[in-house]
């Protein structure tokens, strides 16, 4: 039986090495590669193509958030479990609709880590004890347990990368070579985020994105 082949990212280099150093004590787990932030993770996916990427929900350069929906993107066969500090649920319900299949509190134990990473590999959900049932459950159906229209759900997934990728504050060139497009149809892009959110500088989109718990609001505090 082959292993699990383990991609992991995280900005500290001492969090990475702990964690490669806990995944190579199980027989059935290698670690093939690590990530200091959400770019390079999405780099490292493409080239190395990973049966499980172990990411941290708040990266430099690029959100966990956002790195789970370009992997998603680029590797389809890869399973993404998020490493995270924060038990809001709605951090939770957007990892979910970014495309990963776990979400591990930082606090729990590292049986539960690795739990997460086979139930991932195996095409199954795991989420942290603290991670409200109801919320896997609502998405699990296709519904809110208590149904909010942010405009956000309006957008196109291209559209949603964007919108990450703009908050963060790259470039209509830089995004474009991120997202493989064009600098004009990034502008496009944008120009229809604006118009459906209703909000037209990065600033606005800044705070839109803090008041519906879709990044962590640490980000900028860096």
């Amino acid at each position: 039986m082959k292993p699990i082949r383990v991609l992991v990212a995280d900005d500290h280099a001492v969090v990475r090495e702990g964690l490669r150093q806990l995944l190579e004590t199980q027989s059935d787990i290698t670690v093939v590669g690590e990530a200091c932030d959400g770019v390079e993770a999405l780099e490292l996916a493409r080239k190395l193509k990973p049966d499980v990427v172990l990411l941290d929900i708040a990266m430099p350069r690029m959100s966990g958030l956002e790195a789970v929906s370009l992997i998603r993107d680029a590797v389809p066969e890869c399973r993404i479990v998020v490493l995270s500090m924060y038990e809001k649920e709605a951090y939770a319900h957007h990892v979910l609709q970014a495309g990963a299949f776990g979400y591990v509190l930082k606090g729990e134990s590292s049986a539960d880590m690795l739990e997460a990473i086979r139930s991932a590999n195996s095409g199954r959900y795991y989420f942290s004890k603290n991670v409200h049932e109801e919320v896997i459950q609502s998405y699990l159906k296709g519904h809110n347990r208590e149904p909010v229209t942010t405009g956000f759900e309006t957008l196109t997934d291209r559209e949603k990368q964007v919108f990450f990728l703009l908050i963060e504050g790259n470039s209509s060139p830089q995004m474009g070579k991120i997202l493989c497009l064009s600098p004009k149809t990034v502008e496009k892009h944008r120009a229809s985020i604006s118009k459906k959110l209703g909000i037209g500088s990065p600033v606005e989109m800044i705070k839109y994105a803090i008041r519906w718990g879709l990044v962590d609001p640490d980000f900028w505090k860096n």
